[in-house]
């Protein structure tokens, strides 16, 4: 099954956040380089796919529903 590039961006997210604690800033920094990118990150957290502790220094986190997806290898668009 071939993914979107909604959701082909959305995993390669969820990947990277899982990877190790990341904060809220070094996760702009990272991903705003691109309209799209911001908007991936915008659609995870409405989703619920991510978690963010409040503050710039706040901690990112893949939630159990974006967990699944990751185990999945796919995101409902």
């Amino acid at each position: 099954m071939k993914l979107s590039a909604h959701a082909s961006l959305t995993l390669q997210l969820l990947e990277w956040i899982a990877q190790r604690p990341r904060t809220y800033t070094e996760l702009m920094g990272a991903w705003k380089t691109s309209c799209p990118r911001l908007a991936i990150w915008e659609d995870a957290c409405t989703s619920g796919l991510v978690d963010c502790e409040p503050g710039a220094h706040g901690v990112v986190s893949v939630t159990a529903k974006g967990r699944q997806c990751l185990e999945a290898g796919v995101v409902a668009e």
